[in-house]
């Protein structure tokens, strides 16, 4: 579930870039530190993470008409 995924990808699986983590737009949230394997949003900067536990990476855009969208990392 990438719930400790660590990784650099910062584009959605449409091609989509990540709005930063500490950035509250374009995109408004809740999301806090506690919350990443970081422990701090700016060290996630725009980075696919899930912090919430759902199955799947996902990050908020930079695209202001998609709030967000799901990543696709590598498994290794």
């Amino acid at each position: 579930d990438g719930t400790n995924y660590i990784g650099r990808l910062s584009t959605t699986e449409s091609g989509r870039v990540c709005q930063p983590w500490r950035n509250l737009a374009p995109h408004n949230h809740t999301q806090n530190g506690a919350m990443f394997p970081e422990g701090n949003l700016t060290i996630a900067e725009n980075y696919c993470r899930n912090p919430e536990g759902n199955k799947f990476l996902w990050c908020y855009t930079m695209d202001p008409d998609r709030r967000w969208e799901a990543c696709e990392a590598e498994s290794c």
